[in-house]
């Protein structure tokens, strides 16, 4: 059997261990980005919950994402998705890293849900958002839907809002294939203090 450790300070236990679960904090409530109609996120994307959801997205740490997955799923009220997907990264990152975090999420989240997880968008070629300014944000990135999706009731997921520039293109895309609502569910939202920082 693995050992499991704590994906925040590495102590051998619980994925993350009491004292790191303790420290993560809930996710301020700000308002859907334009398109969405409702944005829901478990962390705040600081301290502790930084680092749990950094180590998923940069370091491919997935012992905390069933659980994570699971608390994204119990947001979504039961009966109200047809079909969940995700905005995907860039193809330079996931040669890189090897997976597409959002997509990983996005999966677990599916399977929580008893539903679909599809990949239902394409990104542009484009930089990422990571290190980016508010206003360079909103400027990229760019997504067309590889489907059609009438009617679809569309749970978005990704691993971190910062300005929503991301799950609003996304969304809108979504919009022109079809989609009759769109919800993001993300693991994290940053703080409007750290947003307007960048």
């Amino acid at each position: 059997m693995f050992a499991v450790v704590c994906p925040v300070c590495g102590v051998r236990g619980a994925a993350p261990c009491g004292p790191c679960l303790a420290a993560l904090r809930p996710a301020p409530a700000l308002p859907p980005p334009p398109g969405i109609d409702a944005c829901h996120a478990l962390l705040a994307y600081e301290g502790a919950g930084r680092e749990l959801v950094a180590r998923l997205k940069y370091r491919n740490q997935r012992a905390a994402l069933p659980g994570l997955a699971r608390a994204a799923a119990a947001v979504v009220p039961p009966g109200s998705v047809d079909v969940v997907t995700w905005p995907p990264t860039t193809g330079a990152r996931r040669r890189a890293r090897g997976f597409d975090q959002a997509e990983l999420v996005a999966r677990s989240v599916g399977l929580a849900l008893a539903a679909p997880s599809v990949r239902l968008l394409r990104r542009a070629p484009g930089a990422p958002q990571t290190g980016k300014g508010v206003v360079a944000r909103w400027s990229g990135p760019a997504f067309t839907a590889r489907r059609a999706v009438p009617g679809g009731r569309v749970v978005l997921v990704d691993d971190v809002v910062t300005t929503g520039a991301t799950v609003a293109a996304a969304a809108a895309a979504l919009r022109r294939a079809g989609a009759a609502s769109v919800v993001v569910v993300a693991l994290a939202r940053t703080p409007a203090k750290a947003r307007h920082a960048e």
